[in-house]
């Protein structure tokens, strides 16, 4: 249940906040793509910060291979994949992908046949819930469907996912159309946090007032919280009785007309819309 309050409207972000902001960090699913495609105007504005001098740094729980895609194929100054389970960035002398993984090789290696198990399980355990389409590459964890690719799962099916994978020792986080499980204590923001120490020499304890995170479902909650000018895209709202501090502000466009809101509000302060 929410404990925080309501987040405000994004336009009454402060002028000076939105001038001081040093970089945005997002979610992708349902915060800048939109019924799962990246629409033009979302793309615009991810064009848009990265020529304004506003890096923007993605973080998902889809898996290593399509994060390695997305850096490619994106104005991305790094990206954390898999809820934390690895983070990424181009070498700024090569261009070559560089990645840093949670759990070295052969444990990613023992880890998988485990969670193949615990996945098997889950599935038994809740009929209609599905392996992730995404599985290219995924290295780290394992991400059940609730609502991508079939008919969304209800919160008491969600729960039972959750259920069976907590009982096996597994660290949990559910988006808005997967359910994730994997071993260990990472998450979006441990590893956000040694992302932006070890490639950019930014302590973002420090500097958190200076950055925005947005989102849009309960994995994104360690980030809402952490962040003071945190956003959440419109469609956040039908989650926010599942994260205990909701973000500072809430956009009025859904998912990619969203992200769009949040980055015309940031340039207009910076005299660069």
């Amino acid at each position: 249940m929410s404990a925080g309050p309501l987040p405000r409207p994004v336009a009454e972000m402060p002028v000076d906040v939105r001038r001081a902001i040093r970089g945005v960090l997002t979610d992708i699913d349902d915060t800048l793509t939109t019924d799962g495609v990246l629409p033009d105007i979302a793309r615009a504005s991810l064009d848009a910060l990265s020529s304004a001098g506003l890096p923007v740094v993605a973080i998902t729980g889809r898996p290593a291979g399509l994060c390695e895609e997305l850096l490619v194929q994106w104005p991305l100054a790094a990206i954390v994949g898999e809820n934390g389970g690895v983070w990424m960035r181009r070498d700024p002398k090569t261009g070559a992908v560089v990645a840093q993984y949670e759990h070295d090789a052969d444990e990613r290696a023992r880890q998988r046949a485990a969670l193949a198990d615990v996945a098997a399980r889950a599935l038994a355990a809740v009929p209609r819930a599905a392996l992730a389409v995404d599985r290219h590459r995924r290295e780290t964890d394992i991400a059940i469907d609730w609502a991508e690719r079939i008919g969304p799962l209800t919160r008491d099916e969600v729960d039972a996912v959750v259920a069976v994978l907590r009982a096996a020792g597994l660290s949990t986080a559910v988006s808005s159309i997967h359910i994730h499980g994997w071993y260990g204590e990472h998450d979006k923001l441990a590893t956000t946090q040694r992302l932006f120490a070890a490639a950019f020499g930014v302590d973002l304890g420090a500097e958190r007032g200076r950055y925005t995170y947005v989102g849009d479902a309960p994995n994104d909650a360690p980030m809402f919280a952490f962040f003071p000018h945190a956003v959440g895209v419109a469609n956040l709202a039908r989650f926010l009785d599942r994260i205990a501090t909701p973000p500072a502000y809430i956009t009025n466009g859904v998912a990619g007309d969203g992200f769009r809101e949040l980055t015309d509000l940031l340039l207009s302060a910076r005299g660069t819309a």
